[in-house]
């Protein structure tokens, strides 16, 4: 009876486990970093004294398919260049440990980065060719981060990259793909990288948080493998202690500039943010030399990172109403 039993309940558990292991090596929360420069882009637009510059739907749609798929190409692609290292060989969530194809891996990677290319170019033909290079330059960080011969992340480079590519220039794309005046002299508008930079700096402190906080339970391994980043390198406790800082810092960027009249006062809404970050901030101050406590604080920094980018871009767009009124 037990073993009549066994033979229909451990296959359900198996099954059930692959499934928990495809949702971990997808990963579909952490999309949320790839669109949110594209609804900071459209906050500012929506925003007062803008209504020249007309948000285009069409655009916007395009623009976020588009930065899934690279972030995807990003994500996939990194699958691929942990496993050449062997950084990734307690990571059983790993595409390639669960296809152990590593090729058809690669080239879905591959097929990711032409589709969200191609899709990327028909949104610069109706808006600016600034909006390529712009693009590339971001793609280019993320290759930087783990691409050999680079591989820069293993320097512990990866959260300045992750801020660079995410913060001006993802911001500066989406800003001219969305409908914003050309950068450069023909533009014709006020827009710039120092626009951007300011835009774009504490919604991608917050996405370079999530980066930052994935270091905190695979220290050891990633000692082991030659990779040393930023919290390897400060310690756990040190690292842990600097989460703080990290969210106040990203929600001053975002909220200084009301002071001088630069966002409206709505953007104050980003401040309600902070409580999403609390949970992880105790989290790690209490567990940080915990590994098996702490796996998931990523995705809590997630959360933030969300939150935190929603209300930022709400509050730009709905400075146009109290304007208004």
């Amino acid at each position: 009876m037990n073993a009549i039993k066994l033979k229909f309940v451990v296959p359900s558990e198996v099954a059930e486990q692959q499934r928990r292991l495809w949702r971990a090596a997808v990963k579909w929360p952490m999309y949320a970093v790839a669109v949110m420069p594209a609804l900071v882009a459209a906050g500012w637009l929506l925003g007062p004294g803008r209504s020249a510059w007309r948000l285009q739907p069409q655009q916007l749609a395009l623009f976020l398919l588009a930065a899934v798929l690279l972030l995807a190409w990003e994500n996939v692609c990194n699958d691929y260049f942990d496993a050449q290292t062997g950084v990734d060989v307690h990571k059983p969530h790993s595409l390639i440990q669960l296809t152990g194809a590593p090729r058809l891996v690669l080239m879905a990677a591959q097929l990711c980065c032409v589709l969200g290319l191609l899709l990327m170019v028909q949104v610069a033909m109706a808006s600016s060719w600034w909006l390529l290079p712009l693009v590339l330059a971001s793609c280019c960080c993320g290759y930087l981060y783990q691409g050999p011969p680079f591989r820069l992340g293993y320097q512990g480079l990866g959260e300045p990259l992750c801020w660079l590519a995410f913060g001006p220039l993802a911001t500066a794309a989406a800003l001219v793909g969305l409908g914003a005046p050309a950068l450069g002299p023909e533009g014709g508008g006020p827009l710039d990288l120092s626009l951007a930079s300011q835009l774009g700096c504490g919604p991608a402190l917050a996405t370079t948080l999530v980066l930052f906080c994935s270091h905190f339970h695979q220290v050891e391994d990633d000692l082991a493998h030659g990779k040393r980043s930023p919290v390897q390198k400060l310690g756990t406790a040190r690292a842990a202690a600097l989460v703080p800082w990290l969210v106040a810092v990203a929600l001053l960027a975002e909220v200084m500039p009301v002071a001088w009249g630069a966002w409206p006062p709505t953007v104050l809404l980003a401040l309600a943010s902070l409580p999403v970050a609390l949970p992880l901030i105790r989290l790690l101050g209490r567990h940080h030399h915990q590994p098996e406590r702490i796996s998931h604080s990523k995705f809590l920094a997630l959360r933030f990172q969300m939150a935190n980018g929603v209300l930022f871009a709400g509050g730009l767009a709905l400075g146009a109403f109290t304007l208004s009124s």
